[in-house]
């Protein structure tokens, strides 16, 4: 079952709205009244009682003159799009009339979410603005003929199409939908015909949406720049971490090009494919972290900025301040993590380089491998601040990712092959900012998860930070794995496995808000960021 089928949807004009399990209920928040009232999804007539079996027009082709829409995104490429206004007249005519006035010009893309959706139009830039050609909002109303197919442009709303403004979104959708989907969508009220059925099978979307928003155009050419653009880093509220810029939308006119409805017409390396980002080496003259442990040895880690900005920012700023020296690691539990930074040393405490809690974000390619470094956090990743955890985990095979699949974690190939060779937490995918990791003294770190500790995991003696400083990576050998190192632990980590127990996946990954004096706790069965 799709996870965000149960959690997600579209945001609308003037609300953050979130679909919730079971219920299919948006809760909406209206920004400019401060009211909360909720939209249920799946009993209106469109949406359970669907149309007879008519033909959907979304994959046919435009004709020679006809106007189409173009979007250069800034750093990606461009998108050109059909609309479709013999079917969504008024919703294609507040389009146009927009981009003829610039409007969308410079706007962002304020919420991305992998596998579902692309949304921008907003000119907050956060979901909480933009108006129709008209001023204010328009009803698009909906048509059977078009449908949430991937590549699909429709309108964000805030619970029905008369809320339609200048917000919109393009799908991306699942690619893996079958009968078994469908029934498991029609059991929580949803119906759809033999033609909906046929398109989502072949081309993917998301179909849950179909009834409720204004489709109005179909990607013809770019669908691989959507594609690269759903898999930026984002934080909590989906929000990109670096700008996703339209630097002009414009109007022209088909002239013939030949068509790429599907990724498959595209040189497309998908990043799905590609290995977790972990294991790609500093350039010589980056900065990287040194840790200098009292009594155990240096462990050296490499930030990812380029994935991680602000969690490498803050870490980074935080180290130079000499904000770590003297800290201890408070909590260390063997075959899952070391945690530290924490200047009260009993997880109650540390903020980041700006004060307070911030939010690092999450990068789908930047995974709990053993050696990686993340922040520690109270719920999600904007509860973010000093505190951090060096992952030590346990190897994985075949049996071991069957368990986690029962409990409703997904991984991609290239992650699996990763923690079958490195070990790691896997089931904290998704849920914390990963931000660095080891390159150098692994061993260390797995010689610290010996330390014996109390009921607490705190260790009986202190684990000392002595110094935490900023250098410049000299090119010198780096060692990823503890198999490049001469510790028993390495003859342990190539022999253990998680093929019969799954303790760790209950064990918690805890930080405190100081000023409560209470211990706020996060699980370690944060859903995976493929099962999101």
């Amino acid at each position: 079952m799709n996870k965000k089928f149960l959690t997600l949807a579209v945001c609308g004009l003037t609300a953050a709205s979130m679909l919730t399990a079971c219920g299919k209920t948006f809760t909406e928040t209206n920004t400019t009244e401060g009211e909360s009232s909720k939209i249920v999804i799946g009993e209106s007539e469109a949406d359970t009682k669907p149309a007879e079996n008519v033909e959907i027009v979304n994959f046919t082709a435009p004709e020679n003159g006809d106007t189409i829409v173009e979007i250069n995104f800034k750093d990606y490429g461009t998108v050109k799009i059909r609309l479709f206004p013999d079917y969504a007249p008024t919703a294609c005519d507040n389009f146009t009339q927009l981009i003829e006035k610039g409007y969308y010009d410079g706007l962002t893309f304020h919420r991305i979410i992998k596998d579902f959706m692309i949304q921008g139009g907003d000119p907050n830039g956060n979901g909480t603005g933009g108006e129709s050609a008209w001023g204010g909002k328009f009803d698009g109303g909906t048509n059977p003929a078009l449908a949430h197919v991937t590549g699909a442009l429709a309108y964000a709303n805030s619970g029905s199409t008369d809320t339609n403004g200048s917000q919109f979104y393009i799908v991306t959708g699942e690619h893996n939908i079958d009968d078994t989907l469908f029934t498991t969508y029609e059991g929580y009220g949803y119906s759809f015909t033999e033609n909906q059925k046929e398109l989502y099978k072949q081309y993917g979307g998301t179909p849950f949406l179909d009834g409720n928003y204004t489709v109005f155009g179909q990607v013809i050419d770019g669908l691989d720049v959507i594609f690269k653009i759903q898999y930026t880093a984002t934080d909590a509220n989906d929000k990109p971490l670096n700008d996703v810029v339209m630097e002009s939308v414009k109007l022209s006119k088909y002239n013939g090009e030949p068509i790429k409805w599907t990724l498959s017409d595209y040189d497309y390396e998908n990043p799905e494919d590609a290995t977790p980002l972990n294991f790609t080496a500093p350039e010589k003259g980056d900065e990287i972290v040194v840790i200098n442990f009292k009594d155990y040895g240096t462990v050296k880690f490499r930030v990812f900025p380029e994935a991680a900005p602000k969690a490498s920012e803050n870490f980074i700023e935080l180290a130079k301040s000499g904000y770590y020296d003297g800290l201890t690691f408070h909590r260390i539990i063997k075959d899952f993590m070391i945690q530290g930074g924490d200047p009260e040393g009993n997880g109650m405490g540390g903020e980041s380089t700006w004060g307070g809690s911030f939010d690092g974000g999450k990068y789908y390619n930047l995974i709990h491998a053993a050696g990686a470094v993340a922040y520690a956090n109270s719920g999600s990743t904007a509860t973010n601040g000093s505190q951090f955890y060096i992952v030590t985990g346990e190897v994985y095979d075949d049996a071991g990712f069957a368990d986690l699949a029962e409990k409703g974690y997904n991984f991609r190939d290239t992650v699996k092959e990763v923690y079958k060779k490195t070990g790691g937490t896997p089931f904290l995918d998704g849920g914390y900012t990963v931000f660095g990791q080891v390159i150098d003294g692994l061993d260390v770190v797995f010689e610290i998860q010996k330390t014996l500790t109390d009921d607490d995991d705190k260790p009986l003696a202190d684990v000392v930070m002595e110094s935490v400083t900023v250098e410049e990576y000299d090119g010198s050998e780096i060692k990823w794995y503890i198999s490049d190192y001469s510790t028993d632990d390495a003859e342990e980590t190539d022999t253990e496995n998680t093929s019969e127990t799954e303790e760790n996946t209950d064990t918690e990954i805890e930080t405190t808000e100081n000023t409560e004096e209470t211990t706020e706790e996060i699980t370690a069965e944060a859903t995976t960021a493929e099962a999101e």
